[in-house]
């Protein structure tokens, strides 16, 4: 079936964007667009460059890990025919298909697509995916389903021009209850639902958090509503990235994410700019529909789905980890422990099966890189744990110390460092082998990444190790850094992990050991790992684990990193966010052009805020194109305003009838109407106008040679 076809039977707005990135694909090939510029592009469609070269991998934007057994049946056809056949679960509830053909990429979101699926904003900077604790509607402690929110916000800033070209991503999150199992303590926004009594009415709201995040530099957010009713999220949420937008760093990729921008200016300050926002915003309230929409549970046939011999020791450790009673009682939560977030197309292809057997058709892909099902009727649970011995996927102790999270590592991504799916393999078997008894244990975490990014989440665990290396001589030693007490601690508190030491990489299984064993013999004394870290000391950590730093008595072994049997070689790439921008002003002129048709476009079909916004967009990038032909550092969009009016109005070699800031910032100041929005629009139009005809006398004096923008300009 060629490209043609499949865009036939999608939406409008996907085929629209599907039309597009194939497009931008071949110009690429042939040459008629910069790499880095593409690139660009591409990630804000799920498209990310692997280690290796000349393939992709493919990410899917799965709003709070929810697919029905048909769409991932639909995910395993694709990966057949256009990926490696596996598919992986990752941290923020998506799912990636790896060494994909660039060319293939549009064929492969049609598919998905079809499916009701999209990969739009997956990578990027972006809102990105929209997570929230896989067992929100079931859960037992929850004041009500967050489900239903999240969806509205994933829906609501999808396409949503405030966030398409921000400076760094903005990641979101939704916990079920107080005890945050989603992690909402590292995010850029968090909410916690509660109820309160409002003029003896009860009202639903959100705890929100604002400005988390883990990283090379984490921090934990900030809390900013102890209680913020469900209309106000979305508009807070908006005005928010609005700021963000208008004042974050981008030229300084390491310091432009919204943590970094708080930090700068300070929490009330960014707080009075977000009000400030408001007059601004499309919706002032955005009623959420809350309906619970709870996946109808199966009609389970004991007859035709009988067990007849069952190991009864591994069934009942299964039942005791793996297995939760729902709110809805008499049936049951069942968790499935996914080894690295792998599954074989084969094997979701039975699961897929087995689910509509005994299971509601509603899988949410969970935090830690495994699956929930839901709505499992009691009777049906022996079955289910047989049919998924069958499969493979009945190991017990989900989330727990066994139950170890790991990023891709040096595998596929090209900033990693050191291995983290090799090694956590090793130590997910020496736990189950030397201490069976941690499969119980879900206060005790142990994550990995290969780099020290976070996308294992290692800044969030009890234990962490992220990748690095030790220079010995001309030879380099592949490395782990530690980090200790981190993580959520059982009252929902959230906490960033302390770094105690780096070890060559193959000790780390010894460190554990270490860790374990002192651990174990004083656990009497604490109730949670983190309180006997806490209490010891990062120092008494680092001398218990000293001796295994010590590089007198090295071994061959010591230079081969896990899953390597030759001389580690450090080997790390630009990662896909950042990288280095060669355009001409022209070009980025031709975008400010096209923001303004955007903005025509948006006006015509009524949508007079996403209209203004590309008026606005407008205006910034047709300032910093000129201000890039002066080799004007163009850093936050508010830098741009001041010195646009310093460089070109204030010498005269610009003229209009308003300061820019005051031109520009009517944005915040008036209500999105149709007026507004009109004449916005056509002052913006008149100003880019006038920046070509600027751009010309320029060229002309300079006898039509255009310029070149290298360095990080570009990215404001």
């Amino acid at each position: 079936m060629d490209l043609k076809t499949k865009l036939a039977n999608i939406s409008d707005a996907d085929r629209k964007d599907i039309i597009e990135l194939e497009t931008r694909i071949q110009n690429f090939k042939k040459g008629k667009e910069d790499e880095e510029r593409f690139k660009h592009y591409r990630l804000t469609r799920g498209v990310y460059g692997q280690r290796q070269v000349g393939v992709q991998m493919f990410r899917l934007k799965i709003p709070f890990g929810k697919i029905s057994s048909e769409q991932l049946e639909a995910i395993a056809d694709i990966s057949e025919k256009y990926s490696t056949g596996n598919l992986h679960l990752t941290t923020r509830q998506n799912i990636q298909l790896h060494y994909v053909k660039l060319g293939d990429s549009p064929a492969v979101w049609a598919e998905l697509s079809a499916a009701g699926l999209t990969a739009r904003e997956a990578c990027g900077n972006t809102v990105r995916n929209i997570t929230a604790s896989p067992k929100a509607g079931i859960d037992p402690y929850e004041p009500f389903d967050v489900a239903p929110y999240a969806k509205a916000t994933f829906e609501y800033f999808l396409r949503n021009p405030i966030c398409q070209e921000m400076g760094r991503k903005i990641k979101p999150a939704f916990s079920s209850s107080e005890k945050d199992s989603a992690f909402t303590y590292f995010h850029d926004f968090g909410f916690i639902p509660r109820i309160k009594e409002i003029n003896g009415v009860p009202t639903r709201g959100f705890k929100v958090l604002l400005g988390g995040g883990l990283g090379a530099v984490s921090m934990i957010a900030h809390p900013v509503f102890d209680f913020l009713p469900t209309d106000q999220i979305i508009p807070f949420m908006e005005a928010s990235i609005r700021v963000f937008d208008r004042y974050g760093e981008r030229e300084k990729r390491m310091k432009a994410r919204m943590k970094f921008l708080i930090k700068k200016i300070g929490l009330a300050q960014f707080l009075n700019l977000v009000e400030q926002e408001r007059v601004a915003l499309k919706n002032s309230y955005f009623p959420i529909e809350a309906e619970e929409s709870l996946v109808a549970p199966p009609q389970f046939n004991s007859d035709q789905h009988s067990v007849t011999t069952i190991d009864t020791e591994k069934y009942d450790l299964w039942r005791q980890t793996n297995v939760f009673e729902q709110k809805q009682k008499g049936y049951y939560g069942v968790w499935i422990k996914v080894q690295l977030g792998n599954i074989h197309i084969s094997t979701a292809r039975k699961l897929a099966k087995l689910v509509r057997t005994c299971a509601a058709n509603d899988i949410r892909i969970t935090i830690n890189q495994g699956l929930l099902l839901r709505f499992v009727p009691k009777e049906a649970l022996p079955y289910l744990f047989q049919q998924l011995k069958a499969l493979n996927l009945s190991d017990a102790g989900f989330d727990s110390t066994a139950d170890i999270t790991a990023c891709p590592g040096t595998d596929t991504c090209a900033l990693g460092v050191t291995d983290s799916t090799h090694i956590s393999t090793v130590l997910e078997n020496l736990i189950i082998s030397e201490y069976p008894n941690l499969l119980k244990e879900t206060n005790l975490k142990i994550k990995i990444s290969g780099c020290m990014n976070s996308c294992g989440q290692h800044m969030a665990a009890q234990i962490g190790f992220h990748g690095s290396s030790i220079k010995r001589g001309i030879g380099v030693i592949p490395a782990m850094q530690v980090v200790m007490g981190g993580g959520i601690d059982p009252k929902g508190n959230g906490y960033i992990a302390d770094k105690v030491i780096k070890l060559p990489t193959k000790r780390i299984p010894d460190a554990l050991r270490l860790l374990f064993d002192d651990y174990l013999s004083q656990a009497g004394d604490y109730d949670y790992f983190n309180d006997y870290f806490q209490d010891k000391g990062k120092r008494y950590f680092y001398d218990l684990l000293k001796p295994l730093a010590n590089l007198e008595n090295l071994k061959e072994d010591d230079f081969q990193d896990w899953g390597q049997n030759r001389q580690y070689i450090q080997s790390i790439g630009v990662g896909e966010c950042a990288g280095v921008v060669l355009d001409v002003v022209g070009t980025i002129i031709g975008d400010a052009k096209n923001k303004i048709d955007w903005a025509l476009e948006a006006f015509t079909e009524k949508a007079y805020a996403d209209s203004i916004y590309h008026a606005y967009a407008g205006f910034i990038i047709g300032a910093k194109a000129l201000l890039l032909s002066k080799d004007v550092k163009c850093n936050t969009h508010k830098g741009i305003i001041t010195d646009f009016q310093e460089h070109y109005l204030d010498n005269q070699e610009f003229s209009l009838d308003l300061n820019f800031s005051d031109l520009v910032l009517q944005i915040n100041k008036n209500e999105p109407s149709e007026d507004f929005a009109k004449q916005y629009l056509s002052k913006a139009n008149s100003f880019v106008q006038q920046v070509i005809q600027t751009r010309n006398n320029q060229l002309e004096k300079a006898g039509g040679q255009e310029k070149l923008v290298v360095e990080n300009y570009y990215k404001a």
